[in-house]
């Protein structure tokens, strides 16, 4: 039976198929939309299809539900078929290079006949591609690097999944082991309870009598995943066979390792687990020098298992406070735990307002009252309207006088509702040149200001510091928002020297955002920590654009937690009336 992830795939290639064949974008997207629905759906595709009811899928209608079912009874469609047919299948994955695309592939397939990566790397070599409109000098070093870093991914390389995706796959196996005879509980161990920002492995941990082959069958026969494959029931270096593994894989396609341990080796199995391979290696040589062997399967000393009804005591054993799961990275944890030292980590519930947040002004898709209601449902005491300013360059930018009356929009609102307060803002883009694109007067009546880069990202390193650098220097700019401009697995950070940046925040008092969206969290945290260190302060957002989208300054907090800081650095932890005292433009 085709699996959810082999559907979407299909469904993807033949968008990208309609794509280069110059077919309307609507259509286009429409499959690129129903790809992404198979591909998350939590149940079988394919026998939904069987049944006649692929339309019940969100954003799968009567035409894509035929050709569901087309794949589901004949592994493709009539469609596909003439679209491979005049393509060649290498051309998808020159379209896939960052800076090409759809157009610009066709160009090079119909003029230079490049319809592989291989193809387009010996035009690269001749300098071909120089001869084609389009294609300067920067473009060309640009694709050779791209085309450099794909030859460079590990074949055999487990893709990384951002850890919004895996969390999700855990929390849909771990509630189908809730309902298993005999599951006392489960948890999400590894990189996921670590707050990674993405991970090639999914590791839950569930306590219970059965083996985790056991688990793994109960789960599939119950269709909770679409295939389970038995482990190894004992791991190299394991002396119980109280603890084993198997691996399960979802309807959406992505693996998950599943560990089971007996309930008397609980709290050793997920302080094991949780950890990186270095910090547990570190506390093996340190249980080795006391006595003490540690491991997943429980903790020993002269060879007699010890209880430990947490994971605190485990960590006692060895004479340390207990580490929070996002440090357990062997980055100085170890030392700081023997000593008391380790410090207060920021927690989302310390959080009393959001800075930056997008209403239907620009590409938000809920009003700022709505928006509001929902801010202060989750507590918080303010929240920042920060729509696109008017050069945002992807549509949906608010122009000046829009900004004006969006500012009176927003003095009614604060006028008719208890218990939050709504802050006049903009996320600005920035010009090359750093300069902003509103007026200087209509930019000082905003309550906040988060500047941002959203064009130009081909400037060099030099030109691209010296932009956010000019920004930072103006005294209505309060932040900085996703300083970076990285897109996690899918756009690499644009050259820039944050290390000059964050000197230039701190002389100046201009905040840096951690923008917590999962595809961003932008600061990352070696520089969300080096810029605590040098005194700048930083902002935790979600960079909402949607009610839902407030909740995911979890991320940012994770980036926060794993860099160390405490809510003494983070600026919106403070009331509004502190906050504001601290901007540039008071202070000046």
């Amino acid at each position: 039976m085709l699996r959810n992830v082999d559907i979407a795939e299909m469904l993807e290639r033949l968008a990208a198929l309609y794509e280069l064949d110059g077919a309307d974008p609507y259509r286009v997207n429409a499959y690129r939309q129903a790809a992404e629905s198979v591909r998350h759906a939590t149940v079988s595709v394919a026998e939904l299809a069987r049944q006649g009811r692929a339309t019940e899928l969100d954003r799968v209608g009567p035409t894509i539900a035929r050709k569901i079912r087309d794949f589901v009874e004949t592994g493709t469609t009539p469609a596909l078929e003439r679209l491979q047919a005049k393509y060649p299948r290498g051309l998808l994955e020159v379209m896939r290079v960052p800076g090409l695309g759809a157009k610009r592939a066709r160009l090079l397939w119909e003029r230079l006949g490049v319809g592989s990566l291989e193809d387009l790397e010996r035009a690269l070599e001749t300098g071909q591609l120089s001869e084609l409109p389009g294609f300067g000098e920067r473009t060309v070093a640009r694709l050779r690097a791209a085309v450099e870093r794909l030859r460079e991914r590990p074949l055999d390389e487990r893709p990384l999944l951002l850890i919004s995706h895996a969390e999700d796959a855990a929390r849909r196996i771990a509630e189908a082991l809730a309902a298993t005879a005999g599951v006392q509980t489960s948890h999400a161990v590894g990189g996921l309870r670590r707050g990674v920002e993405a991970t090639g492995d999914v590791d839950l941990l569930a306590v219970a009598p059965s083996s985790a082959s056991e688990l793994a069958g109960l789960l599939a026969r119950s269709g909770a995943v679409a295939e389970a494959r038995p482990g190894d029931p004992r791991l190299t270096g394991v002396r119980s066979d109280d603890v084993g593994r198997a691996l399960v894989v979802t309807h959406d396609g992505i693996e998950v390792d599943l560990w089971s341990v007996q309930p008397a080796a609980h709290y050793a199995a997920l302080q094991w687990l949780t950890g990186s391979r270095a910090h547990n290696e570190r506390l093996r040589q340190i249980a080795q020098e006391k006595g003490v062997e540690l491991g997943p399967a429980g903790v020993r000393r002269g060879g007699k298992p010890l209880q430990v009804a947490s994971e605190d005591d485990v960590y006692e054993l060895l004479g340390m406070a207990w580490v929070p799961p996002e440090l357990r990275e062997d980055r100085g944890e170890v030392e700081a735990a023997q000593v008391g030292s380790l410090p207060d980590l920021i927690t989302v519930e310390q959080l009393r307002g959001d800075l930056h947040c997008h209403t239907t002004l620009s590409d938000g898709r809920a009003d700022a009252r709505t928006m509001a209601l929902a801010a202060r449902e989750r507590g918080y005491e303010y929240l920042a309207i920060t729509d696109h300013s008017a050069s945002h360059g992807f549509g949906n930018a608010v122009s000046p006088a829009e900004l004006e009356q969006q500012i009176e929009r927003i003095a009614a609102l604060n006028a008719e509702l208890e218990g939050i307060r709504l802050l006049a803002g903009s996320e600005i883009s920035l010009r090359p040149d750093g300069s902003l694109d509103y007026p200087e007067e209509l930019v000082a009546r905003l309550d906040w200001v988060i500047a941002s880069v959203h064009t130009s990202f081909a400037l060099s390193e030099r030109e691209m510091t010296a932009r956010i650098a000019a920004a930072m220097e103006n005294p209505l700019v309060d932040a900085i928002g996703h300083p970076t401009g990285r897109l996690i697995g899918r756009r690499d950070p644009y050259a820039v020297d944050v290390e000059r940046l964050i000197e230039v925040a701190a002389a100046t008092g201009t905040m840096l955002e951690i923008n917590s969206n999962p595809d961003r969290r932008d600061l990352s945290e070696v520089w969300a920590r080096l810029a605590a260190e040098a005194g700048v302060m930083l902002v935790i957002n979600s960079d909402a654009h949607s009610v839902e989208g407030l909740d995911v300054v979890r991320y940012g907090v994770a980036t926060a937690r794993r860099a160390w800081l405490a809510p003494r650095s983070i600026a919106n932890t403070l009331s509004w009336d502190q906050l504001a005292r601290r901007r540039k433009r008071v202070r000046a």
